[in-house]
């Protein structure tokens, strides 16, 4: 069964495109078939996988407009063995040009229904905000992943990250689930870092991934080669963090099912709602 999770923080600056970016490499490492999503108008990931955006000719904008297929926005890195739809710097105006149409939180959702099952995870790069973008890919997810930034500014935005999936399971994704939070740019040798993570688990337990990614100048520096760490600098500290992580994502997932989202079907207002077990 297909894994979808949206890696998200409305917070800039900590690690979500990173994150996004090495993980998925690793988990294609590890045999899994992937697709990274692209979702943010900066087109970070696309770029850091040696994409230019300005070349790009269809991307996740046409997807989610319904104007093409995600199969015909994929792009394939050989090399990484990695699925790829690119985004588009268009991505910005989409909230506008969505903003009259019904079922707009739906659009990604229903644009993936026939494509998931190709891949055994899909990863969606969120951008740092929680607009219509976010919450399509929410919509989408059956989990959300978060990067925090082992920072005490870090701990006020998490708090609103997380009533913002409260309010997504509560409207329009029951099955969405926080899959993890992910302690970014830790450095062991202070205090406030320590405290940070102390704090996180304090309110999210067993919701906190034991690794940890370090500050790592590599890690700075592979995008602009348009490579993850896994072939940029593997030996990393940084490399090895998150091959650590994609292994302890992969046996977490190895022994949990994700939940299964039930099917849409159209109301009279053309708003999809989700069929229950009595529904005939």
């Amino acid at each position: 069964m297909t894994r979808i999770y949206a890696i998200a923080n409305q917070k800039g600056g900590v690690g979500k495109t990173t994150t996004a970016v090495n993980l998925s490499a690793y988990l294609a490492l590890a045999g899994r078939r992937v697709l990274l999503l692209d979702m943010d108008p900066q087109c970070n990931a696309s770029s850091s996988l040696g994409l230019d955006k300005n070349k790009v000719t269809v991307s996740s904008y046409e997807v989610l407009l319904g104007s093409v297929t995600p199969a015909k926005a994929t792009l394939k890195n050989a090399r990484l063995n990695l699925s790829v739809v690119p985004a588009s710097p268009a991505l910005a105006a989409a909230e506008i040009e969505l903003v009259g149409e019904l079922a707009r939180e739906y659009r990604l959702r229903q644009a993936l229904a026939a494509e998931v099952s190709k891949y055994d995870y899909v990863l969606i790069d969120c951008p740092p905000s929680l607009g219509l973008l976010t919450v399509n890919a929410l919509t989408a997810a059956n989990g959300v992943l978060i990067p925090v930034q082992c920072e005490y500014l870090a701990l006020e935005g998490l708090s609103q990250l997380t009533r913002t999936v409260q309010l997504v399971r509560q409207r329009l994704n029951p099955q969405l689930e926080i899959r993890g939070l992910i302690m970014t740019m830790y450095d062991p040798r202070t205090a406030l870092a320590h405290q940070v993570v102390a704090e996180v688990e304090k309110f999210f337990a067993d919701k906190v991934f034991r690794t940890r990614i370090p500050r790592n100048v590599r890690l700075s520096e592979a995008p602009s080669h348009g490579q993850p760490i896994m072939t940029y600098a593997p030996a990393s500290p940084g490399g090895q963090a998150y091959k650590s992580l994609a292994e302890e994502l992969l046996a977490q997932d190895e022994v949990s099912a994700p939940p299964v989202a039930a099917p849409l079907r159209a109301s009279p207002d053309g708003v999809p709602t989700r069929e229950t077990a009595d529904t005939p």
